[in-house]
């Protein structure tokens, strides 16, 4: 019978390490040169350590999503509890390191099965929590907004059709429906059509 394989325990200060090399050498370089070879270089260890510690190159890339997930997604819980759901996400979302290697971990995601699902998971779990906290939330989300400048509404219209393709490529689907709802309906009002309904390879028709 085989022993199953001895890993490195979660807690070590060596995985930790580990962690931080991969990390910075995606920032750096991208996700394509995170090997064993290249990451136990970067920490000063062995690549034998590292295979150790991450069986498998996905182990390693599921371990940086969880690590950064629960960095990330615990500051924003905390954020949460405000009276200011929206500047919590905003502040979030504007968080460069965590956006350049959210950008990597999607680009592989496209090749790997489980990266893909565990970015999901997060992705629906910061939608839900931030609705939540909307909910909870005495402000008033429904009034109208201030005149949107051509600039705005070039952005808008040309960046969320790209970010929801984007989502749904890794699995996500929370609010997509209500966006591109959102922007058709704009699009109506402003540039009234006679054809109705989502084109065959806008977001909503995928």
């Amino acid at each position: 019978m085989t022993r199953p394989r001895r890993v490195g325990t979660e807690t070590s200060a060596k995985r930790a390490d580990l962690l931080d090399a991969a990390e910075r050498l995606m920032l750096a370089e991208g996700y394509a040169a995170v090997t064993y070879r290249v990451v136990a270089a970067q920490a000063g260890m062995t690549p034998s350590l590292v295979q150790y510690y991450f069986p498998t190159l996905d182990d390693l890339f599921l371990a940086l999503v969880r690590r950064r997930s629960e960095q990330t997604v615990g500051a924003l819980v905390r954020a949460l509890e405000t009276d200011q759901p929206l500047r919590a996400i905003w502040e979030f979302a504007n968080n460069k390191t965590s956006a350049a290697l959210i950008a990597e971990l999607m680009a592989l995601a496209n090749h790997r099965k489980a990266i893909r699902a565990e970015i999901a998971a997060v992705g629906e779990q910061v939608r839900q929590l931030t609705l939540a906290a909307m909910a909870r939330s005495g402000n008033d989300y429904t009034s109208a907004l201030v005149p949107v400048s051509p600039e705005i509404l070039v952005f808008l219209l040309t960046s969320s059709p790209r970010m929801v393709l984007m989502e749904q490529a890794v699995g996500m689907s929370g609010s997509h429906a209500e966006v591109v709802d959102f922007l058709a309906g704009y699009l109506d009002k402003v540039e009234p059509s006679s054809t109705r309904g989502a084109e065959p390879d806008s977001p909503a028709g995928r």
